[in-house]
């Protein structure tokens, strides 16, 4: 089945956007909740720090105690205590006196700064400083980073590194997050073989595409199964019946041209819906999207760099955002090194080669042409309203790393 009309990339990518889901949420170790999504907003269960502590390994000391100690006119104290990393001083420190303390230990009562280690001498309990500090001075003081009780993080935060670390620091050892959404690709094709360095019979051809979509969907977030089906209705029908019970997302390569039997098309509209099916895009006009039992429906060309870049223009955005993270393409604007001719109606994904200052389209640009897309580093992308470029102008460009999870 064809829907004659081409639709545009924003109608098209409205109706996907009118269909989104969302995954549900499990709570899983802090330890396996790097680059995931926060499911929950996150609520302080302590201070951070716990209490006042020095910034440094030095001395604490009452810091009016040190004011006008220089190299020419340096002061002694007396050492009454040590304090190391995660114990504390009992002793309450009086004045013209010092207790020893580690990086991360708690001030001691009565202490108000610590004086650096690099600062001083001794010689026993003898204290000799060469410097002064002033009041919290190299002192972390309580619930400087954290307060118990706070908001510190909001539910749809994506979780780096630094994030973390500050979860961690909250009390937290399990953290709610929204489920990876599990995708089953449908490659179909009879002419597909899977990679060898025999020599390939005639008429048949290399099936890359499960390797890259599959790269595709695990750089956004998800996880991934693959299954080679033939080009008949029936053996099609059944694979996505199937998918549409087990999985949450079903992408097909192949079958989806602007012509008589499609059979992907075929077998989306008579399990579900079609949202649309020919799109006013280059590359990649016979992209289309459906719902079949409630499940999202991608159907990607078959040929190779078509297929990556409808993934780019749509299901990419419906992976991150099944998983509470917000997509948009980064926009960056460079001068163009080449003419780019377009046509008005049609937005154009031209790969390109991108530094700091210009861009430059690949000019071996075949649908099929995956080497073009190893080759280039960005999209320039020409809005249906524009009739392209010429040499000098500012194009709007989208680095392929900025699309990444």
């Amino acid at each position: 089945m064809f829907l004659s009309k081409l639709e545009s990339l924003d109608n098209a990518v409205k109706l996907i956007n009118d269909n989104q889901k969302v995954t549900e949420i499990e709570e899983i170790p802090l330890f396996e909740a790097h680059k995931r999504v926060l499911a929950e907003d996150i609520i302080a269960f302590h201070d951070s720090p716990p209490f006042d502590k020095s910034a440094m390994d030095g001395f604490a000391v009452i810091a009016e105690n040190t004011f006008g100690a220089s190299q020419s006119v340096p002061k002694e104290l007396k050492i009454i205590d040590a304090i190391g990393a995660g114990d504390f001083s009992s002793k309450e420190m009086g004045e013209n006196e010092a207790i020893v303390i580690a990086t991360g230990a708690p001030i001691p009562e009565g202490a108000n700064a610590v004086i650096m280690k690099e600062y001083t001498t001794t010689d026993g309990d003898e204290l000799t400083i060469f410097s002064q500090v002033t009041p919290g001075e190299n002192v972390s003081p309580k619930s400087e980073d954290i307060k118990k009780g706070e908001k510190i993080l909001d539910k749809n935060t994506f979780i780096r590194y630094q994030e973390m670390g500050l979860i961690a620091s909250a009390g937290y050892d399990t953290v709610k997050v929204f489920k990876k959404p599990k995708v089953k690709i449908i490659i179909t094709g009879n002419e597909l073989v899977e990679p060898t360095k025999e020599e390939i019979d005639k008429a048949k051809i290399i099936n890359s595409n499960q390797f890259t979509i599959k790269s595709m969907v695990e750089d956004s977030g998800a996880v991934a199964d693959i299954l080679h089906a033939g080009d008949t209705f029936d053996e099609v029908k059944e694979a996505v019946l199937e998918a549409s019970q087990e999985y949450d997302v079903i992408l097909t390569t192949g079958g989806t041209a602007i012509s008589k039997g499609d059979v992907v098309l075929d077998v989306v509209d008579d399990l579900g819906e079609i949202l649309f099916h020919g799109v006013a895009i280059r590359p990649g006009k016979p992209a289309g999207a459906g719902v079949v039992n409630g499940k999202m429906v991608f159907t990607l060309s078959g040929q190779p760099v078509a297929a990556m870049s409808q993934f780019d223009m749509f299901a990419r955005k419906y992976l991150f955002e099944m998983q509470g993270r917000s997509f948009e393409f980064h926009i960056q604007k460079r001068i163009s090194q080449l003419k780019i001719p377009s046509q008005l109606g049609r937005t154009d994904f031209i790969r390109a080669v991108s530094d700091d200052e210009n861009a430059k389209h690949v000019l071996n640009r075949g649908s099929g042409i995956i080497r073009s897309m190893v080759e280039a580093n960005s999209y320039i992308i020409i809005n249906e309203n524009d009739e392209g470029y010429q040499k000098d102008d500012i194009v709007d460009v989208v680095f392929f790393d900025s699309l990444l999870w």
